[in-house]
């Protein structure tokens, strides 16, 4: 299987399946001499695991983050650095019934038509499980963010929708993301989803939902003009996580409805330094960072593993009924908040180190 890897100069590959023994990453490009320890990595993989909630699945996984390799007495070596978590709590036997069945919304057709086999437990290397190594290299990435530049890149995430239910924008408090099971900086709006996915929930239903991620203290000039687009990469990213259908930089779709005079983002000096009145552009113009903060949204669908019974197919070209059992997220999009934030960093981190390569700092 290829395309397990991502990045340029700051490039990782993930290794292992949802039901293995573990999953794994390598994590390259990272400068040396750089302070990097385990609990770096801890305190995002914590923030990513599963089982904290009554709103996610309930697989118990502690996901403690092993250093195997290029770190020693505590500094980076440049060498190639290898990250590892065991898996504690599979249970293959929740998959037995489906093992030649395609589930509706899954990968299991797809990749049987692709490779002509299939890991069917838990959905093996399609699962979302992978994303708890990208989260460990985005906290690698965040490392080398503040390390080059010397002065703080803070990258945060929210869940800004569930469902039909939006956050009232007036009420946005970064203040009280953490202290909520959805990472929703809307006090009132986080105590409404809980009624609402509790709902979903008991019904044997799932429900989709918008995460958006901000990051601050990026500096002027990171990105291409062309092909190597910091939006475009962003987005790449942004899509390539599990059941992401949509990806918008700054006002988005939003931006279309706009007059011109509204959506470009007027400058005036402040300081002796260009300064912008708005950002609709989402801190990237021509697909270099203007040196206001980046954000974007991105859409994650209902998850696909629920109860209730959904037309399929089997193997064998058999027309069935299939029920998902098993322990799954009634909004897998809540986890997703750190992989986006993870995301996030290790686009910045390789084009911080393209640029530094091209033009210096």
């Amino acid at each position: 299987m290829s395309d397990n890897s991502f990045g340029r100069l700051f490039r990782f590959t993930t290794w292992g399946e949802s039901h293995g023994p573990a999953i794994g990453c390598v994590v390259d490009g990272v400068p040396p001499r750089m302070p990097l320890a385990e609990a770096d990595i801890q305190g995002f993989m914590d923030k990513r695991k599963p089982g904290q909630s009554r709103f996610t699945t309930q697989r118990r996984e502690p996901d403690i983050v092993r250093i195997l390799s290029g770190v020693f007495e505590g500094m980076t070596t440049g060498t190639p650095i290898a990250l590892m978590v065991e898996n504690m709590d599979q249970r293959s036997k929740d998959y037995s019934d489906i093992a030649d069945r395609f589930r509706p919304g899954h990968a299991d057709y797809t990749y049987q038509a692709k490779y002509g086999i299939r890991d069917y437990r838990g959905g093996g290397r399609s699962s979302a499980r992978e994303t708890a190594m990208r989260v460990a290299a985005g906290a690698v990435a965040r490392k080398i963010l503040d390390h080059v530049l010397g002065a703080p890149v803070t990258i945060r995430g929210a869940l800004v929708r569930i469902g039909p239910h939006e956050i009232d924008r007036s009420r946005w408090d970064w203040g009280i993301v953490g202290d909520n099971p959805f990472w929703c900086p809307d006090a009132e709006a986080a105590k409404a989803w809980e009624g609402y996915l509790d709902g979903v929930r008991k019904a044997g239903s799932s429900a989709g939902a918008v995460i958006e991620i901000h990051a601050s203290g990026v500096p002027a000039g990171l990105g291409e003009p062309v092909y190597g687009k910091l939006d475009a990469d962003l987005a790449t990213a942004m899509m390539s996580i599990n059941a992401v259908k949509g990806v918008e930089i700054g006002s988005g779709f939003a931006a279309a409805a706009m007059p011109g005079e509204e959506a470009h983002d007027a400058m005036r000096m402040k300081d002796g330094k260009v300064a912008f009145e708005t950002n609709h552009a989402g801190g990237i113009l021509g697909g270099i960072s203007s040196g206001q903060d980046i954000v974007l949204r991105f859409a994650v669908k209902p998850t696909s593993s629920i109860p209730i019974p959904r037309p399929g197919v089997t193997a064998g070209g058999e027309e069935v009924e299939i029920r998902t059992t098993g322990r799954h997220d009634p909004c897998v999009g809540i986890r997703a908040v750190p992989v986006g934030e993870a995301m996030m960093a290790i686009v910045l981190a390789d084009h911080l180190l393209r640029h530094r390569a091209q033009v210096g700092l």
